[in-house]
């Protein structure tokens, strides 16, 4: 079985850059061959993976197959029978009427075929041997990144069901008693428990923008002192040219609703929570502060490693979006200590390409 010649198989090119380049030149191929393969062997970029591995290993052509059958090539495409019985057998072809063999590599991802290499020509083993391994690290990699994103997005959505039984009670409980000393009062609090509903629970796309968030985290903080009354104060503080900066979806209030939950309720007198927006140079700077209970910085600490209670699932969330998204420096900030309350603060980029609200 042999793949039909495309216009560079009667000059197969050397075995160039395994050979003959820097090591740096090589490094930068295999990150950019991964970064090609982050959506898998049939991805919109695999065919532009394949066609850089062809021309690395200098053969008439390349393919990359997943398990079905799915192929994208760098070169001429053999017929999918051709494909499909590789896929199946996974045989080495001989060498048919002096055309270039066509022969399957396997892919293993943990132990675990994953899909196969298909390369027409005879390039030096040892250079084989690296694209495998370079391929399998690729989609190893991209497997990782699925299941984080997966993870993220299941806690996203236990976020959004995350809501106080509790505080619900408590907030329509409060609405209740004003209905016949105070129908106003009731209803605007009654439309703020809408608000706050319909914004947490409605399906959103992955961002939104700084003015929906505090719209959320004021809707929430009025039901709140509704709650606690005199118990809890307030200051919401936010610059006009942030409002419009796009931010991950409920990456902000969760911050707002520890800091109630844990930090003011817990204790015995009044406290004050105070929510600041601006903007620091290119940054937007969102602080989140209560002079509650505070905690133990080591704590803290556990906390945004994951290894906190079942109930901090909302500032892990957050931290590893943020994180996700804008790089490993813009991660929660979190200060703290024990008996003397709690700062958290979000700094973003306020133009990041990619981040849109919609």
């Amino acid at each position: 079985m042999a793949v039909p010649a495309d216009n560079e198989v009667g000059r197969e090119r050397p075995w160039r850059l395994f050979a003959r380049a820097e090591p740096a030149a090589t490094l930068a191929a295999a990150r950019r061959v991964a970064r090609q393969l982050a959506e898998g062997l049939t991805g919109p970029r695999a065919r532009s993976a394949a066609r850089a591995l062809r021309r690395l290993l200098g053969v008439p052509a390349v393919g990359l197959a997943d398990l079905s059958g799915a192929a994208e090539w760098g070169g001429r495409l053999p017929a999918a029978g051709e494909v499909t019985a590789l896929i199946e057998t996974v045989l080495r072809t001989e060498n048919q009427a002096g055309k270039p063999p066509l022969v399957a590599y396997p892919l293993h991802v943990h132990d675990e075929l994953a899909g196969v290499l298909l390369i027409a020509g005879t390039p030096q083993p040892a250079a084989v041997r690296e694209t495998v391994g370079w391929v399998a690290e690729a989609l190893e990699r991209a497997r990782l990144d699925a299941s984080a994103d997966k993870a993220a997005q299941a806690e996203l959505r236990a976020l959004r069901a995350e809501i106080s039984p509790h505080f619900v009670y408590n907030a329509l409980t409060v609405i209740a008693s004003l209905v016949s000393s105070d129908p106003d009062r009731a209803r605007e609090l009654m439309l703020d428990f809408a608000d706050y509903n319909r914004y947490s629970l409605a399906r959103h796309g992955e961002f939104t923008t700084v003015a929906e968030e505090f719209h959320a985290i004021e809707a929430y903080l009025a039901l709140q002192r509704a709650v606690l009354a005199d118990r809890l104060r307030v200051q919401v503080r936010v610059a006009p040219e942030v409002l419009a900066v796009p931010v991950p979806y409920l990456v902000l209030q969760p911050l707002v609703e520890n800091a109630v939950r844990h930090g003011i309720e817990p204790r015995s007198t009044a406290g004050l929570v105070q929510v600041r927006g601006e903007a620091e140079g290119n940054d937007c700077v969102i602080s989140v502060e209560d002079d509650g209970v505070g905690m133990e910085p080591e704590r803290a600490a556990a906390i945004l490693a994951g290894q906190g209670d079942p109930g901090s699932v909302g500032l892990v969330n957050v931290d590893r979006r943020l994180r996700t998204v804008y790089g490993a420096w813009y991660g929660l900030v979190v200060e703290t200590a024990a008996g003397a309350g709690t700062r958290v603060v979000v700094r973003v980029p306020r133009f990041q390409p990619g981040v849109l609200a919609r």
